[in-house]
């Protein structure tokens, strides 16, 4: 017999709450660049330095930048799971919204589950092997 996991409202508020400050952390860093025009330069990858191959990582902060430019397509080849993790961020946060805006007669919020990060894991591990073969055998990388 399956056993039904009951939901975690206690956690689910808590992680709303968090996506809260990461929005408005994200809010005051862009507001804060476009002031003061910083521009952040991160240092190259030591794993690609030292070896010439791809660490699960790399790519990682150009899909954002990239998706925070509208560029879905490019951040998808860059690193998939940011796109991965801002849908999932997205619809969690929205449809969290919309329950605690009704007071719960929309029970629509996302439950968590921890599939959701074992898919995370498995999209990282399968973009990792796929650009260090296609590296590999093509010579084609990700600039």
């Amino acid at each position: 017999m399956k056993v039904k996991k009951v939901r975690n409202k206690k956690q689910e508020k808590e992680l709303y709450q968090a996506g809260w400050i990461l929005f408005l952390v994200f809010l005051v860093l862009a507001a804060a660049g476009k002031i003061f025009e910083i521009h952040m330069k991160l240092p190259p990858c030591v794993i690609h330095k030292w070896t010439g191959y791809y660490c699960p990582g790399c790519g990682g902060t150009r899909a954002v930048r990239e998706l925070l430019k509208g560029h879905i397509i490019a951040s998808f080849f860059y690193h998939p799971v940011v796109v991965y993790g801002g849908a999932i961020y997205l619809w969690f946060m929205i449809s969290h919204t919309v329950e605690y805006i009704t007071k719960g007669k929309l029970g629509i919020g996302m439950k968590y589950k921890d599939t959701y990060l074992y898919i995370a894991a498995g999209i990282i591990l399968l973009q990792w092997v796929v650009k260090n073969v296609v590296k590999l055998i093509w010579g084609v990388g990700i600039a």
